[in-house]
């Protein structure tokens, strides 16, 4: 089953093909700990852009191994791309843009991200 989110002027929306994850990652670094993202880890295969990608802005920080991507509208993080350490594409979608996920329920993950 799929799940979709968007940013918060809708510019940018996407959809993941897969049942919608019941845990998320909070990382601490620089970025994340700003943004307040809560990520939860995909295939980069199973994430879509349904509209929107001309506004989408990249930056990556730190060892630029993650390339985090931004609504240029509204300026909310809608997902990075980065690979697994086993070497898969993978995505992390902020789970905070997706509306049909109870944030309350998500089991979290702390990451020590400040660390590296």
């Amino acid at each position: 089953m799929a799940y979709d989110g968007n940013c918060h002027r809708g510019a940018v929306a996407f959809s993941v093909d897969g049942d919608a994850p019941g845990q998320a990652l909070s990382c601490n670094c620089s970025i994340c700990r700003r943004t307040g993202a809560l990520l939860g880890f995909v295939p980069r295969s199973s994430l879509a852009i349904r509209s929107g990608e001309a506004s989408l802005q990249g930056q990556s920080f730190n060892t630029h191994k993650i390339a985090h991507w931004f609504c240029a509208t509204c300026g909310i993080e809608t997902f990075a791309n980065a690979d697994a350490p086993d070497g898969t594409p993978s995505a992390a979608i902020n789970l905070r843009c997706v509306p049909a996920i109870g944030l309350d329920a998500l089991e979290i993950q702390r990451d020590d991200g400040a660390s590296r």
